[in-house]
């Protein structure tokens, strides 16, 4: 994401948590972000830009009723999370092991989840690619209103790790905006092997075989172009299910005055999905913790 849409610190805890990942290349990774490895090799010195410690900030001898606490306060800060997320944070940056059945109990009695929530989460095999960056998925979740005019949100999601590409308000869905966020995204990340979207504009054409403009573009910078098949939206089905998890976590309930209202609490969302919340699909790592550019 460019300068003018992230801040400093989360423009610092994405360089760091990505120069951290095995054989990273941070003089590549320094040029990418636009920044010079002095700077770089600063920012991994930092204490603030390092990853948050794993040691445990809180005694795991806590009584019943402090982790009951700790549960409801979790909840309360992510009330889209459910008890599985919940148990993995506790664990991971707190140093309290809980079970989840124990975690659901807790949520149910405090009101905070239906018992039937719980049991309508059932897992089921998925196909995923073997590395980073082998498949892009793009799409526009569809749009919302604004106090100020109507917001289009572009998606773009690594079909591997997870890692949200681009999360950008727009306020159209032409193919000049969309190549301009997709360029961005190449100098930041690199380019992908394939990228597959739905059948719509501007990546789709209603013409049986034709090539949109924006295709073009792409087979020349040597990226496959792959689409949907026509009322399967399941085969771009983590951009499907990235949607839902951005409706329930920043849009629902939610009202926006303009673009760069909705875009600020976006960035500060894609850090926390990025680098911070566990995500069930691949064994609760974050998608930093499988990505790499």
């Amino acid at each position: 994401m460019p300068w003018s849409q992230t801040t400093l610190r989360e423009h610092r805890e994405e360089f760091v948590r990505l120069a951290r990942q095995p054989d990273a290349n941070v003089s590549e990774l320094c040029r990418r972000f636009g920044i010079s490895r002095k700077t770089g090799y600063k920012w991994l010195g930092r204490e603030d830009g390092q990853d948050r410690s794993r040691r445990p900030d809180t005694s795991p001898t806590r009584t019943p009723a402090e982790q009951e606490a700790q549960i409801v306060a979790v909840r309360a800060e992510h009330p889209a999370w459910g008890a599985r997320k919940i148990a993995c944070i506790l664990k991971r940056d707190h140093g309290v092991e809980l079970a989840t059945s124990t975690v659901n109990s807790v949520l149910q009695r405090n009101g905070l989840i239906k018992p039937e929530a719980s049991r309508a989460a059932t897992a089921w095999q998925r196909f995923e690619h073997d590395a980073p960056n082998a498949l892009w998925q793009i799409d526009f979740k569809g749009h919302f209103p604004m106090r100020s005019g109507r917001c289009h949100p572009l998606t773009v999601l690594d079909d591997h790790s997870r890692f949200n590409i681009v999360l950008k308000a727009m306020d159209n869905e032409r193919r000049a905006p969309v190549q301009q966020a997709l360029q961005a995204a190449f100098e930041r990340y690199g380019m992908p092997e394939r990228i597959n979207a739905d059948n719509g504009s501007p990546w789709g054409s209603s013409m049986e075989g034709a090539i949109t403009g924006l295709g073009v573009w792409l087979i020349r910078l040597g990226v496959r172009l792959s689409h949907s098949r026509p009322l399967h939206p399941q085969t771009n089905g983590k951009e499907e299910r990235f949607h839902r998890t951005l409706k329930a976590e920043v849009l629902q309930g939610n009202h926006f005055d303009n673009l760069d209202d909705v875009q600020s609490a976006f960035v500060h969302w894609r850090n926390d999905y990025n680098l911070k919340r566990p995500h069930e699909a691949i064994g609760m790592l974050t998608p930093a913790d499988r990505y790499k550019p």
